[in-house]
């Protein structure tokens, strides 16, 4: 008998500061529909912070520099999709962000200017991270 078991999906999401004038949000193609952090799956046999390059890279056609891993978020109900288990990383860049694969659109903005909707928890994940910028107090368990 072949046991089969379900687990969550790893996922990452990046926070892309862009030289001090916001950070980078990209409107999504597919559902749900809304504005979101950049980031994806990870690929079987590929690192967290491969796949953190790789889908900033994908998605706002900006080459990253990780600065540091942020959190991660686990709340089966973040992705109304499917459960997710999300290691969001804090990177830096430069230049101008440009929607791409499963992105219509990229754009930067502030805690005061930022978008809605928001979807899946990266509201709450952008609360948290203001929160740290502000404090250096990482989100409570």
């Amino acid at each position: 008998m072949t046991r089969k078991f379900k687990n969550p999906f790893p996922t990452v999401d990046i926070i892309v500061e862009v030289e001090g004038r916001g950070i980078v949000l990209i409107e999504r193609k597919n559902p749900p529909h809304g504005w979101a952090l950049p980031g994806g799956f990870v690929d079987y046999g590929e690192s967290l912070e491969k796949a953190a390059l790789r889908e900033a890279k994908e998605e706002i056609s900006l080459d990253v520099e990780l600065i540091e891993q942020f959190y991660s978020y686990s709340d089966p109900r973040r992705d109304p999709r499917h459960h997710t288990v999300s290691t969001v990383f804090i990177a830096s860049a430069s230049g101008e962000p440009r929607g791409a694969d499963d992105a219509k659109n990229a754009r930067l903005f502030t805690e005061q200017n930022l978008p809605s909707p928001i979807v899946f928890d990266h509201a709450g994940i952008l609360r948290d991270y203001f929160h740290y910028k502000k404090t250096g107090k990482r989100p409570k368990i």
